[in-house]
């Protein structure tokens, strides 16, 4: 069974007289195995992450499916949405949304405290993630006294303590510096491999993309294209900058190139 799969997966943006203005995903058809770390990239209005707000249950579909561990999650009501997205997936967000006045270790156990998980459980999940995150020694800091690769490590950790099906991380490295990217992306990488946690996230920076084991790209809301990574992750970083030339877009979506 798929991790994941979305079937025919279309997004419609309509006036108040319900004539299409935008049509932001068109038929898309996707697979994610238990396990892998799958990146989405495209140009600026591609459509990635509507594709991702849509998995996330986030945003509404127009019309197809998706099934996440085998559930579907947009058939759910209100009540039962709100408890498959506590219990089933993480998320990690581009501006970290860690509460200032929480320390980092309350921070990341808000899933489990949500779920009346017991004291003594919450506390072995939270010193195992947080060294495996290399986080242990900020854990009764606040917010504002840790640096933005700390936070966003310590988001990571609120991402997976509860361990869902799959962690949707939105532009994960897009508030940080090339240094604290490497850090959070190894992170990542370390917790896919260590936990096999099952992770989709979208970049527009192929440095990040470059650690993940498949990339898609999306261009005017259809799927162009997928690559695997394979055992060369410098090739495969050049692969990404290769398609993301022949995808186009402004400047900006090419603007963290690394050499």
């Amino acid at each position: 069974m798929w991790m994941l799969e979305a079937d025919n997966v279309s997004k419609t943006y309509s006036n108040s007289k319900g004539a299409v203005i935008t049509k932001a995903l068109n038929g898309i058809d996707l697979k994610v195995e238990k396990g892998e770390f799958v990146g989405v990239m495209g140009p600026s209005g591609s459509g990635k992450t509507t594709l991702l707000n849509v998995i996330a249950t986030i945003d509404s579909m127009t019309s197809g499916e998706i099934f996440i561990n085998g559930a579907q999650p947009h058939d759910l009501n209100k009540r039962e949405l709100a408890k498959f997205r506590r219990t089933e997936l993480g998320f990690v967000f581009q501006n970290f949304n860690l509460l200032d006045t929480l320390t980092i270790g309350e921070n990341m156990l808000l899933p489990l405290t949500l779920e009346g998980v017991p004291v003594n459980v919450m506390k072995h999940k939270q010193r195992e993630i947080a060294e495996i995150l290399g986080i242990s020694q900020i854990l009764d800091k606040r917010t504002y006294e840790v640096s933005g690769g700390q936070a966003q490590r310590a988001a990571i950790g609120r991402a997976i303590i509860h361990s869902p099906s799959i962690v949707l991380a939105d532009e994960p490295t897009g508030n940080l510096d090339s240094k604290s990217s490497q850090t959070v992306m190894e992170t990542l990488q370390k917790i896919n491999l260590e936990k096999q946690a099952t992770i989709m996230m979208v970049t527009h920076d192929p440095f990040a993309a470059s650690y993940c084991d498949r990339v898609i790209f999306i261009k005017d809301g259809e799927l162009y294209n997928q690559i695997y990574k394979g055992d060369n992750r410098s090739a495969f970083y050049q692969e990404i900058i290769n398609v993301l030339s022949m995808l186009g877009g402004s400047t900006h979506d090419l603007s963290a190139i690394r050499p």
